[in-house]
């Protein structure tokens, strides 16, 4: 409300020079700055003493005041994880467009989701497109609507679910709005002031679990390497972690994206998952249920036996395969396999999806050893029965090099998805959570070196 003040106290000719200070100073290097610092005076305007109407210079010079730029990739760029872009169009014969997501770390080492396309050639050849100099605020869309039935159950699985809320979602039709949702809670906790201080800290928690399940919204103009998913819900303010997507197939035929990533608030580490058919909508979902714990979840691409399957590794030591009727739910979990080998005796861990291939499902995994050094490994699982291994790497697949060994966590190679072309595996990975690189292995030759 200071700063306001003083920007209000400005004579108009003062405001038009410090305005056209900020814009030259700033030129080329934000799309449509006007619009951006309009939208972030809208965000302070209820701050005003007055209702009075402000000059458009004024508004704007407000907005450049609460504006800021944040540097997305300053500190690094790696954890890449890749799948088929949706678009197909346009390529020389035997080559396929990919999209390959990134973790990114910048200022206050937030980690935000970035991505770039690029394509894989028929002799193996692998060009990235030019990234845009150019970040994109995508628009959040608040108002998506909540199934009643499945945000109950969210409500019961985090112990929220009290006749109190069990009554406001009584009151509500079979699908709402976050803003009907707060307006209801809201207008309830009135009704009972004498238990105000009692379901305050609930009506909070509900709401948070609502702002946690949200969707952002981009548009074909905007290049892939301008999207990007920052820390927006409750549940992420210091960071989203780790995306490993999976083009997924449903019994029907029909397809989506699926991304597994860990939500992290500062203090505990919640995976979550999100949704997408063409990298322009994104849906974000809480996951729910005892099996839902640590990080590394990744999901396999189609069902098994009439049921979602995911790896996960609940205890942060050893990899596990769990099953569920609905994706976000997940209750049950089986043990798959403990660390066999010295550079897995620390711990180990899945580095994506699972792979569709004639011989089974080909997992790619970490493997942690002496001096907290990660490698990356494979193992082969059942087709029909992924908790049968038919056979694994007793050696690692990718070790840190000399030149790979130095970064901001040191001796790590790490990856969250790759994909097979003309029979060869694709891995991208991270060099000691600095940058990104790619190797590739011929399938038959990697199946061969298992046992």
């Amino acid at each position: 409300m200071r700063v306001i003040g003083r920007v209000c106290t400005l004579s108009e000719q003062e405001v038009d020079h410090q305005l056209a200070h900020v814009l030259e100073e700033f030129h080329g290097r934000h799309q449509k700055p006007k619009a951006f610092f309009e939208q972030r005076y809208r965000d302070i305007r209820h701050h005003l003493f007055t209702d009075n109407p402000l000059s458009e210079n004024r508004r704007l010079l407000l907005g450049a005041y609460f504006t800021q730029e944040y540097a997305l990739e300053s500190a690094a760029l790696f954890n890449p994880s890749l799948v088929w872009h949706p678009d197909q169009r346009n390529l020389p014969q035997g080559a396929r467009r990919f999209a390959m997501s990134l973790r990114s770390v910048g200022e206050g080492h937030i980690s935000s989701i970035v991505f770039r396309s690029g394509t894989i050639h028929s002799d193996l050849q692998i060009t990235i497109d030019e990234p845009s100099r150019f970040v994109t605020t995508p628009r959040f869309v608040l108002d998506a609507c909540y199934e009643n039935d499945l945000f109950r159950r969210k409500l019961i699985e985090l112990n929220l679910g009290t006749p109190f809320t069990y009554e406001v979602l009584a009151e509500l039709p079979e699908e709402f709005t976050l803003e009907r949702l707060e307006t209801r809670l809201r207008a309830s906790l009135r009704e009972r002031r004498s238990h105000h201080n009692e379901l305050a800290p609930l009506v909070d928690k509900v709401i948070m679990l609502a702002k946690s399940n949200y969707e952002i919204q981009y548009t074909p103009e905007h290049e892939l390497s301008e999207r990007l998913i920052f820390p927006f819900s409750p549940t992420e303010t210091n960071g989203i972690e780790d995306a490993r997507f999976v083009h997924f197939f449903d019994d029907d035929g029909s397809s989506r994206y699926y991304a597994t990533y860990s939500a992290y608030d500062g203090q505990m580490v919640l995976p979550q998952l999100l949704e997408t058919k063409d990298f322009l909508r994104f849906k974000m979902h809480t996951l729910n249920g005892p099996a839902v714990s640590n990080k590394g979840m990744a999901l396999f691409p189609r069902k098994i036996n009439g049921h979602y399957a995911m790896l996960g590794r609940q205890d942060g030591e050893h990899l596990y395969l769990m099953y569920s009727d609905m994706i976000y739910f997940w209750h049950t979990y089986e043990l798959l396999t403990k660390p066999a080998n010295p550079w897995e005796y620390v711990q180990m861990g899945n580095c994506g999806s699972p792979i569709e291939t004639d011989a089974g499902w080909l997992v790619l995994t970490h493997g942690v050893g002496a001096m907290r050094k990660y490698c990356i490994g494979a193992m082969l699982l059942d087709i029909n029965d992924p908790s049968i291994i038919l056979a694994r790497l007793h050696e690692p697949l990718i070790t840190p090099n000399e030149v790979e060994r130095e970064g901001y966590v040191p001796n790590v190679v790490y990856t969250c998805g790759a994909i097979v072309h003309q029979n060869h595996l694709v891995i991208p990975y991270a060099m000691s959570d600095y940058a990104t690189t790619f190797a590739t292995i011929e399938l038959p030759t990697l199946l061969a070196a298992m046992s």
